[in-house]
């Protein structure tokens, strides 16, 4: 028996409960893992709520890092004792153990610590695709990344920077500022007291940017594709304020033959090769100093629901960890 959180119903934080459930022997191609940090990202909210319906009662949690306690008959590349860390579906990392496809994780490498890895797998791989994958930021680059203090927005300032780019990055308050640029954000700009689409002419001589990263959603769309120049590109990568809208098509058109992409993480890790490569990718830039994780915030595992309802509010910064 391990404790987990599960919801049996959709709903607020509330409806998250620590429950005993029973853990099978791993099957051929999966490993045990007994979870040392459990990373909390915005996706795990879309589940709880419904947004994104999982088959009920239901485990939640993508990201995690720990030890391998067990490994199935086919597992040869993992042994009991290896130390991993991942970010895959199916849920369930709010446990103290779980089992998972052992082409799921990685390795953790010398000097990353558990509690790192665990806050930087999904936030940090998906900022490897967003600025290495989708777009591939360069130097003399100017772009836009909302929620600029926020995990994702924290690690793609860094990594941007770091490759010769100029960042603006959106903030909901004056603390969330300096939070953005002592990460490398160099135009934290304050969108409750300013027009970021006027900031960014400004900024940009009115040349405008060749790509936005949107995780907010409904309040932002419309003027994020008034930030970018003819055949810029819209990253859609979350909804945190909600959903999009429907969406003209021609607007794309009748704002300079924009391109528009709403990715997700397991898309760009599909297979067992894209992930050790943007892992890989994501462990060299931690490793080097130029990326540098932030755990703001530390939930014991018990305190799930608190975790929510700081996640939803609005008052987490960085990355955020439940320990079992």
């Amino acid at each position: 028996m391990v404790k987990a959180i599960q919801f049996k119903t959709p709903g607020g934080p509330e409806v998250l409960e620590m429950t005993d459930i029973d853990l099978a022997a791993p099957a051929a191609g999966e490993i045990t893992v007994r979870h040392t940090a459990i990373g909390l990202n915005f996706i795990d909210t879309y589940h709880r709520s419904g947004l994104y319906p999982l088959p009920l009662p239901a485990g939640i949690g993508m990201e995690g890092a720990g030890v391998v306690e067990a490994a199935g008959s086919a597992v040869s590349d993992l042994k009991v004792g290896d130390r991993v860390a991942y970010a895959s579906p199916p849920p369930g990392s709010y446990a103290e153990a779980r089992n998972i496809a052992a082409d799921r994780v990685v390795k953790i490498p010398a000097g990353v610590e558990d509690q790192t890895a665990a806050a930087m797998m999904l936030k940090g791989m998906t900022a490897q695709y967003l600025i290495r994958q989708i777009y591939k930021v360069s130097k003399g680059d100017t772009i836009l990344i909302h929620a600029a203090a926020g995990g994702v927005g924290q690690i793609v300032s860094q990594w941007a920077n770091h490759l010769g780019a100029t960042v603006i990055g959106t903030v909901g308050s004056k603390e969330k500022a300096e939070i953005a640029k002592a990460n490398g954000c160099h135009h934290p700009v304050l969108y409750n007291d300013e027009d970021f689409v006027e900031r960014v002419k400004e900024i940009t001589d009115g040349k405008m940017l060749p790509v936005v990263y949107d995780s907010i959603g409904a309040t932002t769309f419309d003027k994020s594709l008034d930030c970018l120049r003819p055949r810029g590109l819209m990253v859609s990568f979350g909804q945190a304020a909600g959903p999009i809208p429907p969406v003209n098509l021609g607007v794309f058109a009748q704002k300079g033959s924009l391109f528009f992409t709403r990715p997700t993480l397991f898309n760009y890790i599909s297979t067992a090769e894209d992930l050790r490569a943007t892992a890989g990718d994501l462990f060299d830039a931690v490793s080097s100093g130029a990326v540098k994780i932030h755990i703001d915030q530390t939930f014991p595992l018990a305190e799930a629901k608190a975790a929510h309802e700081a996640l939803e509010a609005r008052k987490t910064t960085g990355s955020t960890i439940l320990i079992p």
